[in-house]
Formats: structure tokens, sequence, C-alpha cells
């Protein structure tokens, strides 16, 4: 059995929790992301996990034969790192320059682009496969999309990307009477698909240090003697990476069972360590892990979309967020670059309402006190969106902009989504339906009256 260990890195850029009294406001003159606070937890968390942990990790691979780990990196998380932990950005070079370390692509802002447009998410990917290759010196050959989303078109969307292996979650209604720890293929494509096994991550993530659990403590050696006990050819091991150190504070004893968790799996001959490319090349698919889109998984709360979209808050901040995508995207720069910091997910994480186990997991990441405060913080910065692309907006940019929704024109059969388009309808059209065009030329196009009668001719 190959055990492979995926460590997922990512720092969100948080919004000020004040915004919601300064808006509307100039952008210029409200900063809209508490940097400050971002600073501060980025410094702590590498202090107690990033430098840590990737220390322990260098010296596994220089003293335990065959170690090696996979890391996700969100673009996010390297801008932080290049700004704030440039010696940590060192040690994963070391790390990929040994083959110890294998780096995975994902969104380059953590996002939800998926749902929004298909070439934004190609895009965002694309930024952050480039960041991967400048700053750790290697090119991404696997890929996951945020949180482990997972559907079958997802999958096969990244396998035309050029990546030959995608990883997600083991869900149980899924896999039915099927192991997680085996290779799969996509439906639909030839792309290679590791599996969570949640029940044997959960133990690291988050029962490591629960006192009321009945393997309490978890030692090293009794966790590589479970992984020997289980069937199958590949036991994927994924945890957050502030796992090491964050969620769990170095007092628990994660730290020494880090160091010794190699150790203890080389000791037996039945378990190798693969990255997540070496896993699924190294193994014939068993089966196929068919999602289809209308049942999208992910590796969050109940295994599915209700962590980010799971009540009227989070799907109506989304829908704005969806809406305002053409503009910033007709504008680009500063304002693209704006909107794409705030389709980071955790913005729609903060608004979840959840209770039990869930809802204390989201109030713990939860820089605001409660869903209503974030979500409202969420609408002030998107408000703030707005306002900037009303005040920078331009013919030039409305001849920028594409629809694909309901903003599109339609009439006598004729479906108009853009100012090209509408240039290339005849005359006669025009004419017959030349005042709703103006109405909808300043309405959705944002043009003057003047500028709408000069289009129309």
């Amino acid at each position: 059995m190959h055990v492979v260990l995926f460590l997922e890195v990512h720092q969100p850029r948080r919004i000020r929790p004040d915004l919601h009294r300064v808006y509307p406001r100039r952008p210029s003159d409200v900063e809209i992301f508490y940097d400050e606070l971002n600073a501060a937890i980025f410094r702590r968390v590498s202090e107690r996990v990033y430098r840590k942990a990737t220390k322990i990790i260098y010296e596994a691979a220089l003293e335990t034969p065959g170690f090696k780990v996979t890391f996700s990196l969100s673009g996010l998380a390297l801008e932080q790192f290049r700004r704030h932990a440039p010696d940590v950005l060192d040690l994963f070079r070391a790390l990929a320059s040994r083959e110890a370390a294998e780096f995975t692509a994902q969104t380059y802002y953590h996002s939800l682009a998926w749902f929004i447009d298909r070439e934004e998410f190609r895009e965002q990917v694309e930024m952050q496969r480039k960041a991967v290759e400048e700053l750790i010196g290697v090119r991404p050959r696997a890929a996951e999309n945020t949180e482990f989303i997972y559907n079958n078109d997802i999958a096969c969307f990244l396998h035309s990307m050029g990546f030959e292996t995608v990883v997600t979650e083991g869900v149980d209604w899924v896999l039915g009477w099927r192991s997680p720890n085996y290779v799969y293929k996509a439906w639909g494509c030839d792309a290679r698909v590791l599996v969570r096994n949640y029940r044997l991550s959960d133990d690291i993530g988050f029962r490591f240090g629960a006192r009321w659990w009945d393997q309490w403590p978890l030692t090293a050696d009794k966790y590589a003697s479970w992984l020997d006990a289980t069937p199958g050819d590949v036991a994927f091991i994924a945890v957050d990476y502030e796992t090491f150190g964050e969620h769990h504070w170095p007092e628990s004893g994660i730290h020494e069972f880090l160091r010794w968790l190699p150790r203890e799996i080389a000791k037996r001959p039945r378990l190798r360590f693969a990255t997540v490319s070496e896993a699924a090349s190294l193994h014939p698919p068993r089966d196929t892990y068919d999602v289809p889109p209308w049942a999208t998984i992910s590796w969050a709360d109940e295994r599915d979309l209700s962590a980010w979209l799971g009540n009227e808050m989070q799907r109506s901040s989304f829908a704005l967020l969806t809406w305002l995508y053409p503009y910033a995207k007709a504008l680009g720069g500063e304002t693209l670059k704006l909107w794409r910091e705030l389709s980071t997910s955790d913005h729609f994480y903060y608004q979840a309402t959840k209770t039990g186990p869930a809802g204390e997991v989201h109030s713990y990441f939860s820089p605001y006190g409660s869903a209503y405060k974030a979500h409202d913080v969420y609408m002030a910065a998107l408000t703030a969106l707005l306002v900037e692309i009303r005040e920078k907006w331009s013919a030039e940019a409305a001849e920028r902009l594409v629809f694909n929704d309901e903003r599109c024109f339609h009439g006598h059969g004729a479906r108009i989504c853009s100012l090209k388009e509408l240039r290339n309808t005849d005359a006669g059209f025009k004419k017959r339906h030349r005042q709703d065009l103006k109405r909808w030329l300043t309405d959705v196009f944002l043009l003057s009256p003047q500028e709408a009668e000069r289009i129309l001719g």
C-alpha cells in the first residue's frame, strides 16, 4: 500500500470587520481588507506550523528513505509566504529539489470560480500553476478544485487542461460498497481520481487532541499500525496543514507525531510513501468515480456545497458576486483582482449558520463573531466593488462586455449578448426594438443615453 500524505495550505485575505459602517464611500478611501490581522495571523501560523512542520518534514526526507508528501498551496498563501515567510518557500524548494514533495494545482484565490465562469476557473488555475512554477520551481501535474469540490465535469475540465490526476473526497454515497483505498477513473474522461480516506484523515485532523476519544492519545506507531492493517492500494490522507501546530497546538504532541510517523511507516514492509501523481500512476483504476454535476461533493461538513451555499445569505451574496463578474472582467486590472479576492470561498464559509460540530468549526475560523455580521461585511465589500465599477466604467469597457445569462436581449427569435452582436443585427430589428434596446444599453451596459443612441444609429 502507498501512503499519500496530502497537506492543504491556504490563508485568505479577510475583510475589515467595520467595513459595513463606511460604505458606500469611495473604495480608494476605504481599506477593504484587514491586512493587519491577516499579517498577524500568517506570522503566527508560520511560526507554529509552516516553519516548524516543514522543517520536520524536510528532516524526515533526509533521514527516512522514500518519504514523500504532497502540498496544495493557494496563490493567496504563496503571496503571503513571499511577503512574510520567504524562508518557508526555501524549504518547499528544497523538498521539491529532492523530489520529496509534489505540489498540486488549485484555484489561485481558493475560490468558487467554477460555479461562475469556466474560463475564469481556468485562468485562476493557470495563475496558481504559474506561481508554483515561479516560486517552487516545479510544474503541477495533479490538481484539485477548492476544498475538494468535485463532479464529473470538474474532473474532465481539469484533465483537458493537462492534469493527469484529480483529488477529491471519498464520499460514502458515491463509493457505496467500494473502498476509498483504490485509484479510480473519472466518469467521461481518462483522469485518474484519488479519493480521501476521511476516517483516517479525521483521526489526525479532528480527533488527535480529543481526550474523549477512546483512541486518545494517538501515537505514530499506533497510526502506522492502522495503516498497515488497512486493505487496499492507496491510503490517501489529506488534512489542512494548519493541523500541525495551529488546530492542534504544539503542546498536544502533534509535532512529535509528525516527526515519528515517517519512521514508523518506514518500519512496515507493506507500506510505501508516494505523492499523489505517483500513487495514481502506480496502480490501475479499479472503477469509475461517478459524481454528476447536480450532486457535487466536497470535503467540508456534509460533503456537499452547504458550507458555502447552504443558506439564503450565502446564496444571495454569491448571486451578487456572480452578477458583478462580467463588469469586473471587462474592466480588468485592479477591479478584476478585487473581484477575484472576493471570490475566495472563505467569505461564504463565514456566513454559514450551521449548528453542532460543523457550526463550531465555522465559528472557529470566522473573525466576525456571527454569520450575520460576516454577511453584512461581505455585502459591504461587494458594494465597494460596485462603486469602483461605476466610477471606472467607460464606453470602451462596455465594448468588452459579454453576457451568457438573463441579461442577454431576446426578441423575435434573436439573442444578443454583446455590443458586437448588436452591431451585426439588421437595421429592421433595431428599429422595431429601438426603445427596448436603448433601455437595455443604459441599464445593462451602463451607457449614457447619448452613447446608446450612437450605437443604435
